[in-house]
């Protein structure tokens, strides 16, 4: 019974140190990435945590550091490909570093951001990556900064006088979605999405219309921007479509767009779903961009063109500006931008190879 219980204890410190035939405290270096060890010293230190099975005791460890080797991760929602990625690819990048990431989701409420980020300050997490709900200047990132969080900022932020940021150029990707728009004819174009206060929301709408304008003065750019979720934006763009249809009519409301661009990826399924409501086909009688891209608009058809963003690229940077400053790096807070993909695929077309003013009901 006795050796059963010494088989399922847990390994020490000290049991490496024993096994390896140096002290714990040249264990505790090797483990810390300490380079001034003897490299046979720590090869022996290795290989004796191997043979052990080896795990650092985190409560143990974190009472003599103060803070625990756990990264906390807040997004605004995980249903949603780019955020259930970014937890992913976060969640790897932590486990390299030999930390530990926990991850919540603030659904959207800058009130449950606060909440989330004031208990993981409770757990005294070595640092946090958040995704705000909707920009540099909630709650949650003063929160941060009254306590002396460490942390980074990511996705719907643009820059900030006391975090690092990282996100996406969503202006540089909606202006060449508005040169591949404009490049195939078409000059009335309908943009939808979120609430206008997100900050990538703005970048988006302002990249698009200022590249579209400047390329095609007289164009024509409509914008639907629904103040919460999807249910709203499903009936104002029933209505929009409503007026645009009462022309063909003869009531003088409005004319169809040739081509939605979507700034949501939900904005798009949502696009999607009113055109076949009415009956209508990408690209014969309407074109469909949206940002963000997922599974299921590359396998349906038509194919959905989509801007791709760089999740790798935004986790990684992410975490290199996270860690440096916990390892005490200083210096001025900066701000990164990283380049977006634009894909046309199938769900674009240029105008009049359908019937974009008419009921359009084509197979």
């Amino acid at each position: 019974m006795a050796r059963r219980q010494d088989q399922q204890r847990r390994s020490s410190i000290h049991d490496v140190a024993s096994r390896a035939g140096v002290s714990a405290a040249t264990v505790s270096k090797v483990l810390a990435g300490v380079t001034t060890v003897k490299p046979e010293n720590a090869q022996r230190v290795f290989d004796a945590v191997e043979q052990l099975g080896y795990r650092v005791d985190p409560l143990a460890s974190d009472m003599r550091r103060a803070k625990r080797r756990i990264i906390g991760a807040i997004m605004p929602e995980f249903e949603s490909e780019f955020f259930g990625q970014m937890i992913t690819e976060l969640e790897g990048l932590a486990e390299q570093r030999g930390y530990t990431l926990v991850a919540a989701s603030s659904r959207e409420s800058e009130a449950r951001e606060k909440e989330i980020l004031a208990r993981m300050h409770d757990w005294r997490v070595a640092g946090v990556v958040l995704a705000p709900v909707r920009n540099e200047h909630g709650p949650a990132a003063e929160f941060m900064k009254a306590n002396g969080m460490t942390g980074v900022l990511i996705d719907r932020v643009l820059s900030d006088d006391a975090f690092d940021t990282v996100s996406a150029d969503s202006a540089a990707a909606s202006a060449e979605v508005a040169r591949e728009l404009i490049g195939k004819g078409h000059r009335h174009i309908l943009v939808v999405g979120l609430g206008e206060q997100a900050a990538t929301v703005r970048a988006r709408l302002d990249g698009f219309r200022g590249a579209a304008l400047k390329l095609a003065p007289g164009m024509r750019i409509d914008v639907v921007l629904a103040e919460s979720d999807v249910g709203p934006l499903r009936a104002q763009l029933r209505d929009y479509f409503d007026a645009c249809e009462g022309k063909d009519q003869g009531e003088g409301k409005g004319e169809r767009p040739t081509a939605v661009y979507s700034l949501f990826l939900k904005g798009t399924l949502v696009a999607l779903s009113e055109f076949r409501r009415r009956g209508w086909h990408c690209p014969n009688d309407i074109s469909l961009v949206g940002f963000d891209d997922a599974e299921w608009m590359q396998v349906t058809w038509p194919a959905i063109a989509a801007v791709v963003q760089p999740v790798r690229e935004i986790a990684g940077h992410a975490m290199e500006a996270l860690f440096a400053r916990i390892e005490g790096g200083e210096g001025p807070p900066q701000a990164r931008l990283e380049p977006c993909r634009v894909l046309m695929r199938e769900s674009v077309g240029s105008p009049g190879s359908g019937s974009h003013s008419g009921g359009g009901n084509r197979q």
